[in-house]
């Protein structure tokens, strides 16, 4: 039996500040759309993990 963590969030990033509250999870803050798409695709490929948008201006990086 396997009780590792398998499915885990690694990184928020986000443009609007008013959406995202601090937690167990770094939040990265970006000035505009397209440094928020450099960030996360550089977090993902950093920690190995891929990048989810949820379309709402934030931006999840996930192990899977």
């Amino acid at each position: 039996m396997n009780t590792a963590l398998s499915e885990y969030i690694l990184a928020i990033i986000t443009c609007e500040t008013d959406k995202v509250k601090g937690g167990g999870c770094p939040v990265f803050l970006a000035s505009d759309q397209e440094e928020m798409e450099k960030i996360s695709l550089l977090l993902a490929r950093i920690l190995g993990g891929i990048v989810h948008d949820l379309e709402n201006g934030i931006y999840l990086v996930c192990k899977h």
